[in-house]
């Protein structure tokens, strides 16, 4: 079968796609002093020399525009009991007021005109490095300028299936050890 003969049904690849677990994770950028976010499960790391890091936008969100035009963006990994964040910057937040976050500066970091979220599960913070594209989607990818690791238990939020999820971190499993180190 050829790949014009074949036909596939976009929400079926959504559906197959989603049983693939991702993180979930809040992307902010600063425009003009407001800062703005967008819930995001599209993010991989990409290398280690240089340190990038990719982040897939749909062409159509807000958020593509603004990391069109901002040099810097941070990528925000949610906690477990992180749920709240995600609806909200996905646009899906149905109470008159947001669930409490607080955003923070950089610290030590000048060239930053981004924030990150202060009790997120961890943050990457990237200067724009390339955007692609990739289809519907803007492929941003993010030279990392700072790291941020929050307070333990380190459980993040999973996406799975179209619905969220929490990692049981009690039942460890060692990986095979890497052979390309």
């Amino acid at each position: 079968m050829t790949e014009s003969s074949m036909t596939l049904d976009p929400r079926a690849y959504r559906n197959t796609i989603g049983l693939f677990a991702t993180g979930v994770t809040v992307v902010t950028t600063e425009v003009n002093g407001e800062v703005h976010g967008m819930t995001a499960n599209a993010v991989a790391s990409l290398s280690l020399d240089p340190m990038l890091l990719l982040v897939s936008v749909g062409k159509k969100a807000h958020m593509a525009g603004l990391l069109q035009t901002t040099p810097t963006f941070t990528v925000n990994i949610l906690r477990a009991d992180q749920e709240s964040l995600s609806t909200y910057f996905a646009g899906g937040w149905k109470q008159p007021e947001p669930p409490p976050f607080q955003l923070v500066r950089w610290e030590g970091q000048p060239q930053m005109g981004s924030t990150r979220l202060e009790d997120a599960l961890a943050a990457i913070a990237c200067v724009k490095y390339e955007i692609l594209e990739g289809g519907d989607h803007w492929i941003v990818i993010g030279r990392v300028v700072a790291l941020h690791q929050g307070a333990p238990p380190h459980s993040p939020i999973l996406f799975y299936g179209g619905r969220y999820y929490q990692l049981d971190v009690t039942k460890e499993h060692p990986a095979p050890p890497r052979r390309d180190l």
